[in-house]
Formats: structure tokens, sequence, C-alpha cells
């Protein structure tokens, strides 16, 4: 499965390093921005699973930089790392669409648990980890890993995306748009061809009533 991407806006050099190389080091994929301008130049150009967004930053800051994003539509969840400890600023960071709100100096473990701790809940804050598609047929959320009949079924890696986007937005029309931009990044050439072969092949393990395709609008993840 492909690693975890993480976006990290730290204009402190030495703290960017130090927590991109512990991150890298628990399994995930770290990119680095050092002001507002360039996290937000990177998150329209590549998909994100996390931000962890300093505040008080050169250019944009990391309130506006989200307060922005989520106005466009973007749900990315996203912790504020920041040295602001008032009830004012947790105020406006949490107003801003933050998920959670970490206070310098924090330690690596804790930021580690609650990156974890948000990337577990992502589907619908379920406790149970295991989302019954159909008979027989589950998506594990913990390992993003589809099973059927408790067995893995192998997927390629934009499959397995493409499955873990519809699950995360069940019932919602999708447009191609959204799907094409979440399946690749800025500097891969993606095609509707491609697109349709990958729903073609999801639908053969799962039915092909379950993905609905919505004419001139997108598809639609059907699930009870």
């Amino acid at each position: 499965m492909p690693k975890t991407k993480l976006l990290l806006l730290e204009d402190d050099t030495n703290l960017s390093e130090t927590v991109c190389e512990f991150l890298e080091s628990k399994g995930y994929h770290v990119t680095p921005a050092y002001d507002g301008e360039e996290a937000e130049e990177m998150l329209y150009e590549h998909h994100f699973d996390l931000f962890l967004l300093d505040v008080n930053v050169p250019s944009i800051s990391g309130f506006d930089l989200l307060t922005k994003v989520r106005k466009e539509g973007n749900t990315t969840p996203a912790i504020f790392l920041t040295s602001l400890n008032a009830i004012e600023d947790l105020e406006h960071g949490y107003a801003s669409g933050c998920d959670d709100y970490l206070r310098k100096p924090f330690a690596l473990k804790e930021l580690l648990f609650r990156i974890e701790t948000i990337l577990k809940r992502e589907f619908f804050h379920a406790p149970n980890p295991k989302i019954g598609i159909d008979e027989g047929i589950e998506y594990d959320s913990l390992s993003n890993q589809l099973l059927v009949n408790n067995s893995v079924i192998k997927l390629q890696n934009k499959e397995a995306k493409l499955l873990k986007l519809f699950l995360q937005k069940k019932n919602e029309i999708i447009s191609h748009e959204m799907i094409m931009a979440h399946l690749w990044e800025y500097d891969e050439q993606g095609s509707d061809d491609t697109l349709r072969t990958y729903i073609k092949n999801l639908r053969k393990i799962m039915g092909k009533d379950r993905i609905v395709s919505i004419k001139k609008l997108g598809y639609q993840f059907t699930l009870a």
C-alpha cells in the first residue's frame, strides 16, 4: 500500500527537519513547506492525507490557509502546530477548520499519537475499523485493504486510492475532476479511459450496481 502523505508547513527549518525525519522513520511520506504560499501551491498540486500547519509563517498564516481551502471544499484533516496558546487562538484554529490543535513545544510521540488518532477515525468515526460493503466483502480502514471472505484482494495503487475515496464519500456524487485530482499527481497524466478501467475492475469485485455512473457529473458509490 502507498505511504500516507503529510504536508508539513513549518518555517523553523530545524524543527521541520526534526519532524520530517521522525515521521518518515515511522513510515510516513512528509513534504515540507516553509511559508504559506509554498504550502498552498503544494496542496493544489498534490494529494495529501493530512496537513500539519504552523500558524505564524511568512506570506499566508496557517489559519488563513486552512480557512481558504476549507471554503474551496478541501476536507483533508489538519492539525495546527503552534506556540499560540490563548483560548482565543484555540477558538480561531477550530473555527478555521482544524481537527486538532497541538501547542509547542510538543513531544514527537504525542504528535505521532495525534496523527494516528485522526487517520484511524477517517471513516465515519466508526469504532469498528472494518466497513461492510456487501456479503463477504469488507474494507479494513486501518490497513487500507479490501477483504473478500477474509482474504486480501490485491488492488493496484490507484484502484486502492479510488476505493478509499468512494468509501469516504459514500452515496455522494463525486465529480470526474475530483477523482482525477485525487488519483493523479500534478505531474502525472491521467485519462478517462484509465479511470474507467479502474472502475470496471472494482465493479468486478463488488458488483456493477455498487458504483453508479452519473451522466456528466461523475460517479456515486452506493452503500446502505
